[in-house]
C-alpha cells in the first residue's frame, strides 16, 4: 500500500465511510453480473499508441473482464490530446455513464484541474478512481551527446528536453528550473513519448523527463549501448534499479545552497511532494460521476484481483511492465489530499510548474517505413510490413488513421497482403497517423 506522508492529512473517518459506501452485498453482485453480460467495455487512453499509458491499458483490457461479474469484452481507444485532458474531459461528460467506460488518463490530469489551469471539465475528487497498476519513478535523462553530463552541470548548462503537452515532460524540468535554478528549455509539438525518443537520437533535442519504467523499456538498447545519462530521480521513493546506478534523488539537492535565494526550504520542499504525488499514482484509471456505486466496487474489486492474478502478472513481465498495483481507494484519497492543499500552496505550485522560458514548437515529421504486407491481424488493426529486411508492424486506428489504396481512401480491412504500403508511424509497434498503400 501507499503511504501518504506529504501535506495535511485528510478525515479518516471520510475515506472509511467511502470505502464503506462501495462494499458490495450479494444481491449487488447479482445485478452487475446481469448488467456486464455480453456487454463490450471500452477503456479509453488518453496518451499515444506506444507508450506507457497505451501498454498498460492494452494489457489490462486483455485480462480485467475476466475479474467482473458477466465476463464482459474490452476494446481500447486511443483519444490523445492535452496531456490527456481531451480523454478525461469526454470520460466525465460525453461517455454513458453506465459502468462501459474506463479513463486510462495520465497522473498530472488532476493537478491540471487542482491548479485552475485552462481545458479540464472534470472535477478531478468526483471521478471514480478505480485504481493503478504502478507507483512510478520519475527521472530526467539525457543523450550522452549533451553538453550536460550530470545533475549538476544543468546549473550552468542548457539542456534542451522534448514535451508533449502539460505534462512530467515539461512540468518536471520547469519545476527543478524554477526552484533551484537548473536551465533545462522545453520543445513542444511532439505526438508521443517514443518521438521524443527518435528526436534525442537524432540530436535534436537532449533529453526527457519521463517514468523509468517506460523509459528504460523503449530505451532497452540505447541503456546497453551505453548511450544514456539519466541525471537525477524525480520521485519520493527511491528505485532499486536507478540506485544502483548510481543516480541520485532529487531531494538531494533541495538544500539552502541549491534552493534560489527568494524561496524557502520547507516551501520548495512542499510544492515537489504535491507534485511527486503523481507518480506515486502510477497509471490511474478513472471511471465517470454518474456511474452506479455497485459497478464501481465490481470494477474496482476485479481490478485489484486482476493485479494479483498469476496470467495478467505474467502477460505484463513477458512486456517488461512492473506491476505495483494501488487500489482506487488508496488512488482517491491521494486526489483529495492534493485539492485539500491550502489555496495559497496550490497557487505557488501553479507558478512552479509552469516553464517560464521561450517555448520552441516543433512540426514532426514522423519516419515513413514502406515495404510489402506480410500480414494483416484483426481485420486491420495491426499491419506488417517487411522493412529492410525486418518485419515492422503498425497499429491502425479505425478513427484517426488515414488508410488509402492507390490514392482512394479505404477501410483498414482493405488492406491485403502482398500490397506495398507506406507507414507513417513514431516507429515500429505505433499506432500510425497514414498507412499509404498501391496494389
Amino acid at each position: 500500500m501507499i503511504k501518504l506522508n506529504f501535506v495535511s492529512g485528510i478525515i479518516l473517518g471520510s475515506a472509511i465511510a467511502v470505502a464503506g459506501a462501495f462494499a458490495p452485498t450479494v444481491s449487488d453482485a447479482a445485478s452487475v453480473a446481469d448488467f456486464y453480460k455480453s456487454k463490450r467495455m471500452k477503456i479509453i487512453v488518453g496518451s499515444g499508441a506506444g507508450g506507457g499509458y497505451d501498454t498498460y491499458a492494452r494489457t489490462m483490457a486483455r485480462h480485467l473482464g475476466n475479474f467482473i461479474p458477466g465476463k464482459p469484452d474490452f476494446l481500447v481507444q486511443n483519444k490523445v490530446g492535452a496531456a490527456s485532458i481531451v480523454a478525461a474531459n469526454y470520460v466525465y461528460n460525453v461517455a454513458p455513464q453506465d459502468g462501459t467506460v474506463i479513463g486510462a488518463i495520465q497522473r498530472t490530469a488532476p493537478m491540471i484541474q487542482i491548479l485552475g489551469r485552462k481545458g479540464p471539465r472534470f472535477d478531478p475528487i468526483k471521478f471514480y478512481w478505480i485504481g493503478s497498476l504502478s507507483s512510478e519513478a520519475g527521472m530526467i535523462s539525457l543523450m550522452k551527446t549533451a553538453k550536460v553530463q550530470k545533475f549538476e552541470d544543468a546549473f550552468t548548462t542548457e539542456a534542451v528536453m522534448g514535451s508533449t503537452g502539460p505534462n512530467d515532460l515539461e512540468q518536471i524540468p520547469a519545476l527543478i528550473n524554477n526552484t533551484l535554478g537548473t536551465k533545462f528549455r522545453i520543445v513542444r509539438g511532439y505526438p508521443a513519448t517514443p518521438a521524443v525518443h527518435l528526436s534525442m537520437q537524432r540530436g535534436e533535442v537532449d533529453g526527457i523527463s519521463q517514468s523509468w519504467s517506460s523509459f528504460s523499456l523503449l530505451n532497452a538498447k540505447l541503456i546497453s549501448d551505453n548511450r544514456i545519462n539519466v541525471l537525477v530521480q524525480v520521485s519520493l521513493k527511491k528505485d532499486p534499479t536507478m540506485t544502483a546506478m548510481g543516480v541520485p534523488m532529487i531531494g538531494k539537492f533541495i538544500t539552502r545552497e541549491r534552493v534560489l535565494p527568494n524561496l524557502k526550504v520547507a516551501d520548495v520542499k512542499t510544492y515537489f511532494s504535491l507534485v511527486l504525488t503523481n507518480k506515486a499514482m502510477g497509471r490511474p484509471y478513472v471511471m465517470g460521476p454518474g456511474v452506479p456505486k455497485d459497478r464501481i466496487a465490481a470494477v474496482r474489486k476485479a481490478f485489484m484481483d486482476m493485479a494479483a492474478d498469476k496470467a495478467f502478472i505474467k502477460d505484463a513481465k513477458r512486456q517488461k511492465r512492473t506491476i505495483i498495483p494501488v487500489s482506487g481507494q488508496e488512488v482517491q484519497d491521494m486526489v483529495i489530499k492534493i485539492a485539500s492543499a491550502p489555496k495559497a500552496v496550490l497557487a505557488n505550485v501553479e507558478k512552479m510548474t509552469n516553464y517560464r522560458g521561450k517555448v520552441k514548437t516543433v512540426k514532426i515529421e514522423l519516419p515513413r517505413h514502406t515495404g510489402k504486407v506480410t500480414k494483416v491481424k484483426r481485420g486491420g488493426r495491426r499491419i506488417y510490413i517487411m522493412y529492410k529486411g525486418k518485419e515492422v508492424k503498425a497499429k491502425v486506428s479505425g478513427s484517426r488513421t488515414k488508410v488509402s489504396i492507390n490514392g482512394k481512401k479505404v477501410k483498414r480491412k482493405s488492406v491485403k497482403p502482398g500490397m506495398t504500403c507506406t507507414l507513417v508511424y513514431s516507429g515500429p509497434g505505433t499506432e500510425a497517423t497514414h498507412i499509404i498503400c498501391k496494389k
